[in-house]
Order: C-alpha cells, then sequence, then structure tokens
C-alpha cells in the first residue's frame, strides 16, 4: 500500500454492496472482543511511542519495528471502528491482526520515514498540533482519538452524529447514502493523519482539508514555469 502523494498517511474504506438495515444495532456488542483486545494494544501503543520519542530524539530515526507495530494498532483501529461505531460501512467482521488484510474492506497505512526532525519531536505532539485537536475534537466529540481509548465510541462528535443518521436511512430504505460515507471516511481520513503526526510518525503537518471519498488521489499535477506538468521546476 502506498500513502497518496503529498500525504505518508493513506486510509481507504469501501462500502458493502448490500448492507443489512439491522445488524448495526449490535455490531458494536459483538466487537467487544476487539475492544478487549485493542484496550491492551493501545496501553503498548503509548509505551511504544515513548520508547520511539526518545529514538528520534537521540537518533532522529523512528525504530522500524516499533513503526511497524503502531501503524498496525492504528489499521486495527481503523478496522473495528469502520465496522463497530465510525461509519458502520461493512458487515464483514474485522480479523484479528496487525498486518494489512487485502480483501477487508477498510485499509490505513503510514509511509515509513527514513528521518525525522529531532527538534520537532519534542513540540509536534502536544504545542504545533493543538489546532488539529480542537478540529479531531468536534470530530469525534473528544480529543482522545488514537491514544487508547478509541476502541470505543466516544459519542457526542460529528462522525458518530452522522454514522447514526447514516444507518437510520440504511434502516427505512435499504441503502446506505453514498454521499454521506464519502464524508465520513473524509473525516476519518483527517482524524487519522492527525493521529499519526501526534504519535511521532511523520514530520508532515497534517493539512486543514477534508479529502472524501473511499479512496484517496494524488494531488492534481501543476504546470511549471517552463509550462510543463509537474510541481518542480523544468
Amino acid at each position: 500500500m502506498n500513502p497518496v502523494a503529498g500525504s505518508p498517511v493513506r486510509l481507504e474504506a469501501f462500502l458493502d454492496p448490500r448492507l443489512s438495515r439491522w445488524l448495526w444495532l449490535v455490531k458494536w456488542l459483538l466487537a467487544v472482543p476487539h475492544y478487549i483486545v485493542l484496550f491492551f494494544l493501545w496501553i503498548a501503543f503509548f509505551f511504544v511511542t515513548v520508547v520511539a520519542f526518545f529514538a528520534i530524539l537521540f537518533t532522529g530515526r523512528y525504530p522500524r519495528s516499533l513503526f511497524d507495530f503502531n501503524v498496525g494498532v492504528l489499521r486495527w483501529n481503523w478496522r473495528v471502528g469502520y465496522y463497530a461505531h465510525t461509519a458502520l460501512g461493512t458487515d464483514r467482521y474485522p480479523p484479528f491482526t496487525l498486518a494489512d488484510v487485502a480483501d477487508y474492506p477498510a485499509h490505513l497505512d503510514v509511509a515509513y520515514p527514513e528521518r525525522l526532525s529531532r527538534g520537532l519531536v519534542l513540540v509536534k505532539w502536544w504545542l504545533l498540533v493543538i489546532p488539529q485537536y480542537i478540529v479531531v475534537g468536534m470530530f469525534v466529540g473528544d480529543w482522545g482519538w488514537g491514544w487508547g481509548d478509541s476502541d470505543r465510541p466516544h459519542g457526542g462528535g460529528l462522525v458518530y452524529f452522522l454514522s447514526l443518521v447514516a444507518v437510520i436511512i440504511l434502516a427505512f430504505t435499504g441503502r446506505y447514502p453514498v454521499h454521506l460515507f464519502d464524508l465520513l471516511i473524509g473525516l476519518a481520513r483527517w482524524v487519522a493523519r492527525v493521529a499519526a503526526y501526534a504519535a511521532l510518525m511523520t514530520d508532515v503537518y497534517p493539512p486543514f482539508r477534508l479529502d472524501m471519498g473511499p479512496q484517496e488521489t494524488p494531488p492534481p499535477l501543476t504546470k511549471s514555469p517552463a509550462g510543463g506538468a509537474g510541481g518542480t521546476g523544468p
């Protein structure tokens, strides 16, 4: 999986063509085994991030094995959220694995950075990202996404309200509103970018941009001063 150009984080999801009208009422209950596993995974995520903080501070590198583990936690969390409460866009039960599952309809990946700023690591996770925390707080109802308690529905945020609206429409019409789905995935994508940045996994500041739709598309090519395509000069 290669993240979209310009962003180290890639989040994608595909809506099941046929969703049960009523299964969403119990998905949160069916996902309880995942919530239990994620509880411990998020504890590990926190300590791995602390170790990575000092590794970056002294070496400028995020140890690859630790990075892959934390990407796996984010990925697992996204699959469970997509199934149970964030978008409810699939009836397929999430797999119990940190690895990407090619045929599952929800995917998340973060490009590994060869080098990270030793100075930014001191401030990006608490100071630089404050404006993003405020935005994400409106999306999910609090500032907890990605820090150990996002394995459960938060309630009160825009994402969960829109998800509820979507499944109520599904229950009465048998169809999941596609435009609402695209918006929900765009919101989740924004949150994922902030989570990866705050977890020290990238130095690329999350854009204040809502990229909606199930798949991420590269930004359009721009013309160089010489008239050619591309973002670089002749």
